[in-house]
């Protein structure tokens, strides 16, 4: 009991006023509404007006003759008698079935998704998952999105000034999800869900020309853009899926503010938006590998989020500039360095955002490496959300390329989206072929973790240090699906790649598994190198 306190405590230290106001105000609002039987009206009359748009990126398929798959678990419905709060695959399985992306997956048309939205509001008031912020936000955009491609189906006949009564019935459902949005914004996450209820109110504001959404989308993507776009571009949550994920909404967002014109000041926030989307392409392509993947660092899993090619040809489409320049990383804490034939990116960051790291792994100074644009040293990614022991250990040090001591994480990862106690980093020396920094993870062993980073065009070289009293380590290194490793004359050996190891105790090849997307795993080998105090990683490229 007090070791949950003391968790709780040392993750709530962490957290904004704002965060804890809202915490609060919501729980008590609940339970009062529960007791007075308190409604919202789910239908309120209002006029949308479809949009026009550059082609966007279409969606994943995710439905195919009747069946769903999403986080790679499929259910069959018929679309008449579709469960939107069906519970066998988890929650997050049934937020993708409320999001409904599918309406814009390239094969929808235009019958099979009107009947899904129609089908969805006749059952509004018998769930309430999808009726949360952040599912109503999703597939607010995705409606709006959906109705405009196909609005040349509905036109209005010559004289006729009212909207058919199918655009006309889903207007005002979805104008009354809009005010349970607006009256349930997510103060109390902030990060990505408050941002993405930004985008969806802008949706909101030019489909319905309404002042107050307009109002409080641009107060809110102004505020939160500003503090979540990192100096260097990334988004702070230092995902690479997230941060493509936003990336993409944004970029929706300036398609959605170029091609219509409803308010008076919309070409201001335009350009705020277009130099945040800049500053994100320019990150995402400094962290992209020459193969044209991103690196699955901290919360990240492969079919998710567009890709880099997708994304940069989307803001080609929007008249983006891509600029050749290889800016250099920086705040987000990721650095790069390219070699003759190798690309290594490694973490000298802190666990960011502090109040709220929910996505954020123990994952301090690991590193992932390419040789000849393949994937050889891998950050695994994540397979799973749920509150379980999977989720724990793919957030755990031991899963990353780095050092754990006494089996102890460097960050005390909790739950499914807590974290307590942080290690804190100190950089101290970053050039461009030497690396050094320390962090404070493993105070409680009364020890301190040092790496350095020596990078030459064929060689690189990783120097660990303890220093303190625990003076014992172990050092993870895993390897991607498909590279096969083999010891001989104590050196470990891929293909025309050796890896030595000085000053070694014990090396262990291991035959393991490592996530493959959501709910799916692959076979794969890790190094463990246990050592004392000190251990020097060659690896050598020929």
């Amino acid at each position: 009991m007090m070791s949950k306190l003391l968790l709780i405590l040392h993750t709530i230290i962490h957290l904004r006023p704002i965060q804890i106001r809202y915490q609060l105000w919501y729980r008590v609002r609940k339970m009062w509404r529960k007791i007075s039987g308190f409604k919202y009206p789910i239908s309120i009359r209002k006029e949308g007006y479809p949009l026009q748009f550059t082609s966007w990126i279409d969606k994943n398929k995710s439905l195919n003759e009747n069946k769903f798959t999403f986080l790679n678990l499929s259910k069959s419905f018929e679309v008449s008698k579709i469960h939107w709060n069906e519970p066998q695959h988890g929650k997050l399985w049934t937020y993708n079935l409320n999001y409904m992306d599918y309406l814009l997956q390239a094969d929808m048309d235009k019958e099979t998704g009107m009947a899904l939205i129609g089908y969805y509001i006749q059952n509004l008031n018998q769930y309430s998952e999808g009726l949360e912020p952040y599912p109503i936000a999703l597939r607010s955009i995705n409606w709006i999105k959906f109705i405009s491609r196909h609005r040349h189906c509905e036109e209005r006949p010559k004289g006729v000034t009212r909207q058919p009564y199918a655009l006309n019935s889903i207007a005002s459902s979805l104008f009354a999800q809009y005010q349970i949005l607006l009256d349930n914004l997510e103060y109390h996450l902030l990060g990505n869900h408050l941002l993405e209820d930004g985008f969806s109110l802008l949706f909101g504001a030019f489909y319905f020309k309404d002042n107050t959404l307009y109002k409080k989308a641009k107060e809110i993507i102004t505020v939160e853009l500003g503090e979540q776009i990192l100096g260097d571009g990334a988004h702070f949550e230092l995902s690479p899926m997230y941060h493509q994920i936003i990336l993409d909404r944004l970029l929706d967002c300036i398609n959605l503010v170029q091609n219509n014109q409803r308010f008076v000041d919309q070409d201001k926030h335009l350009q705020f938006m277009r130099a945040k989307a800049k500053n994100m392409l320019r990150w995402l392509n400094n962290i992209t590998f020459s193969n044209g993947e991103s690196p699955l660092l901290n919360d990240s899993a492969p079919g998710i989020a567009s890709t880099p090619k997708q994304l940069n040809a989307y803001a080609t489409s929007l008249n983006f500039e891509l600029e050749t320049l290889n800016a250099e990383l920086g705040s987000s804490g990721y650095r790069r360095f390219n070699g003759t034939n190798y690309e290594c990116i490694l973490d000298i960051g802190h666990i960011g955002p502090s109040y709220q790291p929910g996505h954020a792994h123990a994952d301090t100074f690991a590193f992932v490496l390419n040789i000849n644009n393949k994937p050889i040293f891998v950050d695994s990614g994540i397979s799973t959300y749920e509150a379980n022991k999977i989720r724990l250990s793919e957030r755990g040090t031991a899963a990353h390329n780095t050092v754990t001591v006494s089996g102890a994480n460097s960050s005390k990862i909790w739950s499914s989206f807590r974290v307590a106690q942080r290690a804190y980093v100190e950089v101290i020396n970053d050039t461009e072929n030497v690396i050094t920094a320390k962090h404070n993870g493993y105070k409680k062993n009364e020890t301190l973790h040092q790496r350095e980073w020596n990078f030459d065009s064929k060689v690189l070289s990783i120097s660990d240090s303890l220093i303190g009293k625990n003076r014992v380590g172990l050092a993870h290194f895993h390897f991607a699906s498909g590279v096969n490793p083999f010891i001989e004359n104590n050196r470990i050996h891929i293909e025309d790649t050796q890896i030595h190891f000085s000053q070694k105790n014990n090396i262990k090849l291991i035959k393991t598994s490592i996530p493959n997307g959501y709910n799916q795993h692959q076979e794969n080998y890790k190094i463990e190198v246990l050592f004392n105090e000190q251990l020097t990683t060659t690896i050598k490229i020929c």
